[in-house]
């Protein structure tokens, strides 16, 4: 079941410009309903901490070693990725998974502040692009920062809109 719904920006273009719309599915996020030969990213947000082990990377892991394996190795390494950066892990021929380094630390319990980090999204979310624009590829995501980062669908939907779309990315968001 497909609902799509057309964005239109406030800020960074000329306002009431209205861009190509996100694509919302039911369905799994690691399988894109894409044509199979044609690329794709997956784009999910990762703490900065390199702890792998909760929400989303558990599907992506039972999937492909890959992401996780890069993920650790990077912050086990002397220059760990910082917030905002990007990794791309390729798993298969036509899909590559985008580790997006979009929170700062972890949920505790009691804390006031969520982990999410907009301004770091915001620019995962235009390096994304940026490599979508290069490959051809188009996006697929569950809702990005909204599960265990405790960010909000209000908030990271204009940044899809002001990245990716922007760019002219076909993006999929996938609701499990």
């Amino acid at each position: 079941m497909s609902n799509q719904h057309q964005l239109c920006l406030n800020s960074g273009a000329k306002e009431g410009v209205c861009l190509t719309a996100i694509r919302y599915l039911k369905g799994d996020a690691t399988d894109p309903q894409e044509a199979a030969a044609k690329p794709k990213i997956i784009v999910h947000v990762c703490n900065d901490l390199g702890k792998w082990g909760r929400g989303f990377v558990l599907a992506l892991s039972k999937r492909w070693p890959a992401p996780e394996r890069s993920y650790r190795e990077a912050y086990a390494s002397n220059s760990p990725p910082a917030l905002g950066s990007v990794q791309f892990v390729p798993v298969e021929t036509f899909v590559e998974v985008a580790n997006l380094i979009g929170q700062r630390g972890i949920a505790r319990r009691g804390q006031k502040t969520p982990p999410i980090r907009y301004d770091a999204v915001r620019t995962g979310l235009a390096a994304v692009a940026h490599r979508a624009m290069e490959t051809g590829s188009s996006v697929h995501m569950p809702r990005i920062g909204c599960g265990l980062a405790g960010g909000r669908w209000d908030r990271i939907e204009p940044l899809i809109a002001d990245t990716l779309l922007a760019a002219g990315v076909p993006v999929t968001v996938y609701d499990f």
